[in-house]
C-alpha cells in the first residue's frame, strides 16, 4: 500500500498532531460560518504561519456531515503538465491521521482517458494538495472512516482543456456529498515572482496588489471563466491556482448551461483576504492570500 508522507510537515505546519488540531480549531473558531454549507471551496496553500487564519475562512463553510469524498485540485509547482494527474498513493499521511484515497472515482477518472499518474517523488515534492489536509482532515475529524479524498495535479491547461476537464468533474460537483476544493494563493508580487505590476492611481504597492487581486475575485464570483481568462491576460496576475479555478468556473458553468441544478442557483462568494507582507517599495515582495465558497441555493 503506497502511502504519501507529509513531506511539508514540520516546516510549513506543525508535525504535532496535538499542537496543528489546536492551532486549526483556534483558526477556525474565529472565522464565520456566513455562506454554507460550501459545494466547492478556494483556498490558499502557503505555509499556515502566513494563510492558516485565512484558510479557516474556507473551511468552515464545509458542512462536514454531508461530505462524502473530497476532490482536491492543486497546481503544479514543479513539473510542467499540459493535463492532470492523480496520485499513485492509495494514502496520504497527516499528523492528525491517514486520509483514504477513493480508488473508484480515479477508476473513473482514468477510464475518460484525461488523466496521468505522476509518480510518488513529484506527489511528495508538491505543497499545494498537501497544505489543504490537515484542514481536510480536522474539519472531518467526526466522520474520519466516512470519507475518502480524490487528490487531482493540474497542470498549465489551456481554456479549451480547463473546460474539458470542468466538463468531466461537473458531475461531482453536482452532488451533495462531494465537495471540490481548489487550492490557490493570488497575486506573488515582487522582482522575485518577475511581476511588479503598480497601477499609482490605486495607491500605494500593496493597495494596487489589493484592487489587482479583488478584481480578479469579483470575476471569479460571477462564474464566468471566458471573463477570467481575459482578466488574467490583461493583468498577467501570478494567481498559481488560476487553472484549478479556471477548471472549477468551467465546472459550475456547465451545470448552469446543461440545467444540471434542478432549479438551483449557485453562489461563489469571497469571504477573506490576507497579504503576507504590505509591499511598500520595489524591492519589497508579498504572496496573497483568499479564501471563498462556493453554495447551491
Amino acid at each position: 500500500m503506497a502511502v504519501r508522507r507529509a513531506t511539508h510537515s514540520g516546516s510549513w505546519y506543525s508535525d504535532s498532531g496535538k499542537e496543528l488540531s489546536r492551532q486549526l480549531e483556534g483558526w477556525l473558531s474565529a472565522a464565520d460560518l456566513s455562506h454554507g454549507p460550501a459545494r466547492a471551496i478556494i483556498a490558499p496553500h502557503a505555509g499556515y504561519q502566513y494563510c492558516g487564519a485565512c484558510e479557516a475562512y474556507a473551511y468552515r463553510q464545509i458542512s462536514p456531515v454531508v461530505v462524502q469524498r473530497v476532490f482536491i485540485l492543486g497546481p503544479s509547482h514543479h513539473v510542467r503538465l499540459s493535463g492532470c494527474a492523480l496520485s499513485s498513493a492509495t494514502k496520504y499521511r497527516t499528523p492528525l491521521y491517514d486520509l483514504k484515497i477513493d480508488t473508484q472515482i480515479y477508476a473513473e477518472l482514468e477510464s475518460t482517458g484525461h488523466f496521468e499518474r505522476m509518480d510518488m517523488t513529484v506527489d511528495e515534492d508538491e505543497h499545494s494538495i498537501e497544505m489543504h489536509l490537515p484542514y481536510i482532515a480536522k474539519v472531518m475529524e467526526d466522520y474520519k472512516d466516512k470519507f475518502t479524498i480524490i487528490p487531482i495535479l493540474v497542470g498549465s491547461l489551456s481554456p479549451e482543456k480547463e473546460a474539458l476537464y470542468g466538463k468531466v468533474l461537473s458531475k461531482y460537483l453536482a452532488d451533495p456529498q462531494n465537495l471540490i476544493v481548489v487550492s490557490s494563493d493570488f497575486c506573488h508580487w515582487g522582482t522575485r515572482f518577475r511581476y511588479t505590476f503598480h497601477d499609482r492611481s490605486w495607491g500605494q504597492i500593496y493597495q494596487s496588489i489589493e484592487t489587482l487581486d479583488r478584481k480578479g475575485m469579483d470575476i471569479i464570483e460571477t462564474l464566468n471563466p471566458a471573463a477570467f481568462t481575459e482578466y488574467l491576460k490583461k493583468f498577467g496576475n501570478t494567481i498559481c491556482g488560476r487553472h484549478p479555478i479556471g477548471v472549477l468556473l468551467q465546472s459550475a458553468a456547465h451545470l448552469m448551461k446543461e440545467g444540471g441544478l434542478g432549479g438551483q442557483k449557485l453562489s461563489m462568494k469571497f469571504l477573506q483576504y490576507a497579504q503576507s507582507n504590505q509591499c511598500c517599495n520595489t524591492s519589497d515582495s508579498s504572496v496573497s492570500y483568499a479564501s471563498a465558497a462556493l453554495v447551491f441555493e
